[in-house]
């Protein structure tokens, strides 16, 4: 799955089914979050001994190996909490400059290092971690352990108390003469059990936000992330247009414009050989005809390449079915649009399903394909679902590398489910208002 854009992406209301499932894995995705607490023990043991050791020399060598470390564990903690709780936390690093060669630029790294916020940061998430995140995230496992464990004492008491165990389940004694208690551990241990899967998910979603509270950007940090992710679009919006002004400048060179030429000396032909040859100058004006009505497709779609009439005649919703129309897959499309978005988030967001649906076309190996359009708590969503045999990679090819640039000049977010097998599922969400529907005065 690949995730560009804001920090907060908005929250959706899971259906039974996924919360369901979400139940199910707790238990799993906590044991998980424990070993990431236990990792970081020996990230905080390893960190402040290559600090403490800086004056000596060795620390030198050592702080950029272990402060690798310690932001790999901190971003495995961010991918977990989006990829399970839907939190995300943004990368908050100052990006690295050039740095010296030899002992000058491991000091400027050193320098680097222990001046950007972010290290600290991950240090004393690390250190909180270790304790608070390990209690949350190994409570619903240990509770469905404990559960098993009731049944399994319930079930093989007779064994256990002819080998003369005694042991005790929360209030109930397991001992000889106590045998009339033996099904009361069993209804402890599946109530023990049930609440082990119930709380877990809000355990692991009171994890993932008390991460994001220790590791989300600082006001400084998220400034200049804003502004480096200002300057990454701005650069790519410059390449996208020069690269379109290219494309069209291409386009009317050898097409519209070749033939207007050739229109041009067949009309001048024509009326050298008019006179005294008329068939073969009506062959030359009909070769003029039929070349001005291929220029002039040519140009007609070289216009809707630019911006479709049909995009601002009707609205982005109608513009999308009129590309369900086109394409050659089974596509439907559902469209909850209360109001237009500004013409460039319509433009984008016709132009990115567009891209979409080719790419099922082309790629997916599939035959159906559903569009859903809607617009919620000030967030344009167009969503593309196919029914192929899913594998895609953002990082793979150019087309979702496209679309994710077309979307980021306007802080959106591009998210790409697609295990394999299928289905894929790609979102893309606009930040925009909506102006109000146009009302007819007829």
């Amino acid at each position: 799955m690949a995730i560009t854009g804001p920090a907060d992406a908005v929250a959706r209301r899971d259906p039974p089914r996924s919360r369901f499932k979400r139940a199910l894995l707790a238990p799993w995705q906590g044991l998980v979050l424990t070993l990431v607490a236990g990792l970081n023990i020996a990230v905080v043991v390893l960190q402040v001994e290559v600090i403490a050791f800086i004056s000596l020399g060795v620390g030198l060598l050592l702080l950029p190996i272990s402060t690798l470390i310690c932001r790999w564990v901190a971003n495995l903690a961010r991918d977990l909490a989006w990829r399970w709780q839907g939190v995300q936390i943004p990368r908050p690093y100052r990006p690295k400059p050039a740095f010296q060669r030899g002992a000058m630029g491991l000091v400027e790294r050193c320098r680097w290092i222990l001046r950007d916020p972010a290290t600290w940061r991950d240090l004393g998430w690390s250190s909180v971690n270790m304790v608070l995140g390990l209690i949350l995230a190994i409570l619903p496992a240990s509770l469905v352990v404990y559960g098993v464990e009731g049944f399994v004492d319930s079930f093989l008491w007779p064994v256990l108390v002819r080998h003369g165990e005694e042991n005790w389940y929360t209030f109930v004694h397991l001992r000889p003469g106590n045998e009339h208690l033996r099904w009361v551990s069993a209804w402890i241990g599946a109530f023990v059990l049930i609440l082990g899967f119930l709380t877990g998910p809000a355990l692991l979603r009171a994890h993932a936000h008390w991460t994001r509270v220790l590791l989300k950007p600082t006001r400084a940090a998220e400034l200049a992330l804003r502004v480096r992710h200002l300057t990454e679009t701005r650069a790519d919006a410059v390449d996208a247009s020069a690269a379109e002004l290219r494309r069209i400048e291409r386009d009317l060179h050898d097409g519209a414009q070749a033939r207007l030429v050739a229109m041009g000396m067949n009309l001048s032909a024509a009326e050298a050989l008019l006179e005294h040859h008329p068939d073969e100058a009506r062959a030359l004006l009909l070769e003029a005809r039929d070349a001005s009505i291929k220029a002039l497709a040519e140009l007609r779609g070289l216009v809707r390449g630019i911006h479709p009439p049909v995009l601002s005649d009707r609205g982005l919703a109608d513009a999308v079915r009129a590309l369900a129309l086109d394409s050659a897959l089974n596509v439907e499309v559902t469209a909850d649009l209360p109001g237009r978005a500004q013409a460039p988030v319509e433009s984008a967001a016709y132009f990115a399903a567009s891209e979409l649906l080719t790419n099922v076309a082309k790629h997916s190996g599939g035959t159906r394909a559903w569009v859903d359009l809607s617009h919620a708590n000030g967030v344009l969503r167009l969503t593309v679902t196919d029914d192929g045999h899913g594998g895609a990679d953002p990082g793979g090819g150019t087309g979702l590398r496209g679309v994710e640039r077309r979307i980021g000049t306007f802080d959106g977010l591009l998210t790409v489910t697609s295990p394999p097998g299928g289905p894929t599922v790609v979102t893309l969400e606009i930040p925009c208002a909506l102006s109000s529907p146009k009302t007819s005065s007829s």
